[in-house]
């Protein structure tokens, strides 16, 4: 019999959750059953609850619930009580429920599998919402010397940056007070993408070193991929693989045995493609 777990969204429709764990289910020869399950925002905790009660073995938490989840979540790890948001819940032996968040994980292994280095980089990252508290922690963990955080609005960039200051040289800014000087990553962090539109950024912080990545994707290249090509980077990528990566970490917390990805991002690229 299989062991039930699901990711909890809305909307939902559009998740890639389900095929991937299915595919890591076959690679490992777990018994897992994961579906996707749309749930009206007032009835957020009491489906988690309910999921749990009658036997669930793990949840994966999406938009717009990370925040609510990690308010529900009784034990937190400390990657989820830093990024203020958690994306994976289970049970633990005494009854609790306890919250991870793998996003930043996810992000930072993509980030290993196509060779860019985080020690000693200089990073812009574009936005201060959820997405980019996520990968703070993460990012500084792995050696980032200097991170500059840019927003539209201010303040918001200002305020991330103090949160996440003790770990490591952090500062914010406004789009419009970005140094235009190159960076060694920068990364969209912005919803603009989805919307077909670009953050107001100078090209100079692109150099043929620079590795731009889209937290975004889809199966057209995304306008950030587009603009950071143009703009002359040598490494453009979007956020397939940081989406496959982050449920392999769950899978493991999960199961205790981490998937391989490369062979699914692939596969999952492709179904995107032919859509």
């Amino acid at each position: 019999m299989s062991d039930r777990y699901a990711v909890f969204g809305n909307p939902i429709n559009h998740s890639k959750s389900p095929q991937i764990h299915a595919a890591f289910a076959v690679q490992t020869g777990e018994a897992v059953e994961y579906s996707a399950q749309c749930i009206d925002e007032d009835q957020f905790e009491a489906s988690v609850e309910a999921f749990f009660r009658e036997g669930g073995k793990g949840l994966n938490i999406t938009v717009p619930f990370k925040q609510r989840a990690w308010t529900m979540a009784q034990w937190r790890s400390p990657a989820a009580e830093r990024a203020g948001a958690v994306n994976t819940l289970y049970m633990n032996e005494q009854g609790q429920l306890c919250g991870d968040n793998t996003d930043g994980i996810g992000l930072v292994c993509d980030l290993e599998n196509h060779r860019t280095r985080l020690q000693g980089a200089r990073v812009l990252i574009l936005g201060a919402g959820g997405a980019v508290r996520g990968v703070l922690e993460p990012f500084l963990s792995a050696g980032a010397a200097q991170i500059v955080i840019a927003n539209r609005t201010a303040s918001k960039a200002h305020e991330l940056a103090q949160a996440f200051g003790d770990l490591g040289v952090v500062s914010g800014c406004g789009f419009k007070e970005i140094d235009p000087a190159p960076f060694d990553l920068v990364l969209n962090g912005t919803s603009a993408s989805l919307q077909g539109d670009l953050p107001p950024i100078p090209v100079d912080v692109v150099a043929r070193r620079t590795t731009c990545y889209d937290m975004m994707y889809g199966a057209k290249q995304t306008p950030f991929c587009a603009w950071s090509a143009a703009a002359g980077s040598g490494k453009v990528m979007d956020g397939l693989g940081m989406l496959v990566e982050q449920a392999a970490e769950s899978f493991r917390i999960w199961r205790g045995v981490k998937p391989q990805t490369a062979e699914v991002i692939e596969v999952i690229r492709r179904q995107l493609s032919a859509n």
